[in-house]
C-alpha cells in the first residue's frame, strides 16, 4: 500500500515558499497550525490573511478517509458527480460494522456473513474510482492511517470525527461530512472557517500511571464539551517532545470530545521514530529536511499569549491520572478522588466490564502498558473481578503483540480478544444483559461516553481512562480503586500492590503482518459495474433533493424542541442501525429518536398537528411529508456534538424538515446541514428557545432576501392566537447560500460538471 511519496514530495517542495509568504503577508511568526493551513490554500498560496473564526477560507486536502459507516452515503454521492475517478488520494476503512460478541474470528465471519452486500459494494466502488480499499478487520481507520499516510505537514479530511487522529504524527486532520468530503473527491476545494487557535503547553514528563491519555482527559475537564469549537489545539513544549507519537495520536483523537476542528503536534524525534518503524523512512528524511516548516516559530513558543487565542499550560510532572465520566466525556476526576466522588453522586462502584481498544487506545504502545499490569495480576496471584476485553487498532498491531506474547497474556486473564475493529466504543457490541437495563459501571479506553453508546443501556455508567488504568480497575473491580496507593487481596489472601505499567513505545522486534488486509484498485475502472439492488434494505441509489422554490417559506411545524444533550447519536443512532448507513430512507426510521421532548420529558414521544396524538418522531415526520407540511427542528446548546454522522443531516432533510434553529452548534453538524440544503439558524436571543411552544407554527418573513451576514425573521405562531418574532443568525456565506437555493452542495456540483 503505497503512502504517496510523489504527493508528499509536492507538498514539501511548495511549502517552505507559502509559509514565507504567509509570514510577509501577516508580519508576524506562524504557528504550526497556521503554517500547515497558509501551505494548502486551494488557490496556489497565500494572497492575503484571514481572521480566525471569521474568514471562510478554501483548502486542498492531500488525502481522504473514509471509514465504512460512512463510506457509503459518501461514494453514494460521489457517483452522482460525473467524476471517472478521485481527485485525491483515498481510501476506504471497513471497521464499523462488526459487532463485538464472541472475539474476533467469530464476529468477523458474522459481519461478513450479515454486511457482504456491503462491503462489495464499497469494494467495487473502490476499486472503479480509484479508491484504496482496506477490508473487513484490517484495523481502525484511524490506526490505519497513521501507521500508513499520515504525515508531518500534510492536510487531510475525512468522513469521521475522530479522523484528527493523524493530528499525532504533526497533520492538520479534520472531520467531515460525506459532502464535504465528495467535494474534494471531485477536485473542489474544500471550505472551512478559519480556525481559532488554543495553545497547550506541556512541560515535564510523565512518570508512573500517568499517560498520554490523561492529559487530554485534564484538557477535556477545563474546556469541556463544547470549549474547543471552531478552534485548533496545538501542543507545545519540552513535554510535548517527550511524548510518544502513538501518545499524540491519543491526544489529538479525543480532541474531538471538546469540539475542536483539530488537534496537531509539532514535527519531532519521536514521529521520526514512528515513521522508520512503520516502513517510511523516505518519509523520515523528506521531514528532516524541511523540519523548520513542520513546528511552530520560537517566537511564538517563547511567548504564546501573543500568538494564540487562548493558552493552557500542563505540567505532566504532577499530572494525575484521570477518570472521566460518567455520560460525558468532560466531567474529569483524579483518580485519587474517584472513590469520595462516586460515593457522592450514587455512582455504580463495582466495574462489570474494562475495555480496552478503540481508535483512541490500541497502539503497540498501549497494548503492551496494559499488558504490563495484566502480567503482573497473573504473577501476583490476582484475578480480575470485571469481565475484560481488547481490540487491537490493526491487523499490524494484533499480529505484532501476538508474537510477542502480549495477547497470551491477557487470555491468561480469561480477557475476550476482538476483532481490529470499532466494536463497543460505537455501539458495535452485543453485551449480554444489557437489554435489562440495569445500573452499572463500565471503564474503557475510548473516547466517547454518552449514555447508551456502548451497549444501547442508558443506566450503564461509562467511564473513560487509559489502558493501563482500565486494567487495573477491571482487575479490582472496584471503581474507587487508586493503584498508586491501595492493594488487593490475592487468591491466598494477601495483600498486593500493583507496580507502575511498562511497556515499549515500538516493539523491539520491529512491526510485523502477513497481510494487512489493502486491496489496490483497479488501474483502469471503466469497466467495473456498482451493482444496487432496488430491493435492497442495505443500500440505496439517492436521489437529488429538491431545490428551493425561492419563496418565502411559511406554515412550517414544529416537529420537536429537543431539550439538553442533543448529538448524533441522539439524532441519527450507531449501533444496529449502522447495518442501515446506505439506505437513505431505512435509517431515516431512527431520527431523532434519541433527543429529549422538552414538553414531555421523554424520548421518542412529539405531538402531531395533525390529529393532537403522540407518536414515534420519525412517524410523525413522514405524516408531514406526505402531507406537504415542511417542520423545524428546534435545539439546544452545542446541538449535534459528536461524531460527523451526515445522515444526522441528512435523515431529517430527507423526511422533510427544512430548518434547525438552535441555541448553538457543533461545528460538523452545521457543516452537513448547509451541505444538505438545509437552514442551519441559532436563536440571536438565546431566551427565545423558551417562547418556542408544543403547537407552534413559523413563517419565514425574509428568506427571499437570503444573505450573508444578515439574520432571518421567522414569526413562531402560537395555538391561543399570540405570536412572537424570533430574529435568527447565520454563518451561511455566498457560496453556502447556493447550496441552499440547489437544493444541496451536491446539487450544485452536479450543476457546474454539467454546464
Amino acid at each position: 500500500m503505497a503512502f504517496d511519496l510523489d504527493m508528499i514530495k509536492k507538498v514539501y517542495s511548495q511549502m517552505g515558499d507559502r509559509i514565507n509568504k504567509a509570514k510577509e503577508l501577516t508580519g508576524k511568526p506562524l504557528t504550526l497550525s497556521e503554517k500547515i493551513l497558509y501551505s494548502h490554500l486551494y488557490d496556489g498560496g497565500p494572497t492575503e490573511t484571514y481572521t480566525r473564526g471569521e474568514s471562510y477560507v478554501d483548502f486542498a486536502p492531500d488525502r481522504i478517509a473514509c471509514q465504512d459507516a460512512t463510506a457509503q452515503m459518501a461514494l453514494l454521492q460521489f457517483m452522482q458527480a460525473g467524476k471517472l475517478k478521485v481527485a485525491v488520494p483515498t481510501t476506504v476503512h471497513c471497521d464499523h460494522l462488526i459487532q463485538a460478541k464472541i472475539g474476533a474470528a467469530a464476529d468477523l465471519q458474522n459481519a461478513i456473513n450479515t454486511s457482504n452486500e456491503v462491503f462489495n459494494f464499497l469494494d467495487s466502488v473502490s476499486s472503479k474510482y480509484g479508491i484504496g480499499f482496506w477490508k473487513p478487520g484490517a484495523g481502525i481507520i484511524h490506526q490505519v492511517v497513521l501507521e500508513n499516510y499520515a504525515f508531518p505537514g500534510g492536510l487531510m479530511i475525512g468522513t469521521d470525527s475522530h479522523t484528527v487522529n493523524a493530528g499525532g504524527l504533526g497533520m492538520v486532520a479534520v472531520g467531515v461530512g460525506g459532502a464535504d468530503a465528495v467535494d474534494v473527491m471531485a477536485g473542489m476545494a474544500w471550505e472551512l472557517k478559519f480556525p481559532k487557535l488554543i495553545g497547550v503547553k506541556l512541560t515535564g514528563k510523565m512518570n508512573g500511571w500517568t499517560s498520554a491519555k490523561d492529559v487530554i482527559l485534564k484538557v477535556a475537564g477545563i474546556l469541556t464539551v463544547k470549549g474547543g469549537t471552531g478552534a485548533i489545539v496545538e501542543y507545545f513544549g519540552e513535554g510535548a517532545k517527550n511524548l510518544s507519537c502513538t501518545g499524540k495520536g491519543t491526544i489529538c483523537n479525543m480532541g474531538a470530545e471538546i469540539g475542536a476542528t483539530t488537534s496537531t503536534f509539532g514535527y519531532d524525534d519521536s514521529m521520526e521514530r514512528y515513521l522508520r518503524a512503520t516502513g517510511r523512512a523516505e518519509v523520515a528524511d523528506l521531514a528532516n529536511g524541511i523540519k523548520e516548516h513542520l513546528t511552530g516559530d520560537a517566537e511564538v513558543y517563547a511567548n504564546p499569549e501573543k500568538y494564540f487565542d487562548q493558552v493552557i499550560e500542563i505540567d505532566l510532572d504532577t499530572l494525575s491520572p484521570h477518570v472521566n465520566g460518567p455520560f460525558t466525556p468532560d466531567l474529569a476526576t483524579p483518580i485519587a478522588e474517584m472513590a469520595e466522588k462516586a460515593k457522592a453522586n450514587d455512582w455504580p462502584t463495582k466495574v462489570e466490564w474494562g475495555l480496552i481498544g478503540s481508535c483512541t487506545n490500541s497502539s503497540y504502545e498501549d497494548m503492551s502498558r496494559a499488558a504490563s499490569i495484566a502480567e503482573q495480576a497473573v504473577a501476583k496471584g490476582l484475578k480480575p473481578k470485571a469481565e475484560f476485553g481488547i481490540n487491537p487498532g490493526s491487523e499490524q498491531v494484533r499480529y505484532t503483540i501476538e508474537r510477542d506474547g502480549i495477547i497470551d497474556t491477557f487470555e491468561k486473564l480469561g480477557t475476550k480478544v476482538f476483532t481490529n475493529a470499532c466494536g463497543p466504543c460505537i455501539g458495535q457490541w452485543d453485551r449480554a444483559g444489557a437489554d435489562k437495563k440495569e445500573k452499572n459501571t463500565i471503564v474503557h479506553s475510548f473516547n466517547r461516553n454518552f449514555a447508551k453508546r456502548a451497549d444501547g443501556n442508558p443506566n450503564t455508567h461509562a467511564f473513560v481512562t487509559s489502558p493501563e488504568m482500565v486494567a487495573a480497575l477491571a482487575i479490582a473491580g472496584d471503581l474507587g480503586f487508586n493503584p498508586i496507593t491501595d492493594t488487593l487481596t490475592n487468591d491466598r489472601g494477601e495483600q498486593v500492590k500493583l507496580d507502575p505499567p511498562k511497556g515499549e513505545e515500538l516493539p523491539s522486534k520491529g512491526f510485523d503482518v502477513e497481510d494487512a488486509g489493502y486491496k489496490e484498485p483497479a488501474v483502469d475502472g471503466t469497466g467495473i459495474e456498482v451493482a444496487v439492488s432496488p430491493d435492497s434494505k442495505r443500500l440505496q441509489l439517492l436521489e437529488p433533493f429538491a431545490p428551493w422554490d425561492g419563496k418565502n417559506i411559511t406554515g412550517a411545524k414544529l416537529l420537536i424542541k429537543a431539550q439538553g444533550k442533543c448529538t448524533t447519536d441522539h439524532i441519527s443512532m450507531a449501533g444496529p442501525w449502522l447495518r442501515f448507513r446506505g439506505h437513505l430512507d431505512n435509517i431515516a426510521n431512527n431520527t431523532l429518536t434519541g433527543a429529549v421532548n422538552a414538553f414531555n420529558g421523554e424520548t421518542d414521544s412529539v405531538k402531531s398537528q395533525l390529529d393532537g396524538a403522540y407518536g414515534a418522531v420519525p412517524d410523525v415526520q413522514r405524516a408531514y411529508k406526505a402531507a406537504g407540511i415542511p417542520t423545524i427542528v428546534v435545539g439546544d446548546q452545542n446541538y449535534g456534538e459528536g461524531s460527523s454522522r451526515e445522515h444526522a443531516a441528512m435523515q431529517p432533510r430527507h423526511l422533510g424538515v427544512i430548518a434547525v434553529l438552535v441555541k448553538s452548534f457543533a461545528r460538523i453538524h452545521e457543516t452537513n446541514l448547509k451541505k444538505q440544503g438545509m437552514l442551519g439558524l441559532t436563536f440571536a436571543n438565546e431566551a427565545d428557545y423558551d417562547k418556542i411552544q408544543e403547537d407552534d407554527t413559523f413563517d419565514f418573513i425574509d428568506l427571499t432576501s437570503f444573505a450573508p451576514g444578515k439574520p432571518l425573521t421567522l414569526v413562531a405562531k402560537h395555538a391561543d392566537g399570540s405570536e412572537d418574532t424570533i430574529m435568527a443568525n447565520h454563518t451561511y456565506n455566498a457560496g453556502q447560500i447556493e447550496w441552499f437555493k440547489a437544493g444541496s452542495a451536491l446539487n450544485l456540483i452536479k450543476k457546474q460538471n454539467n454546464a
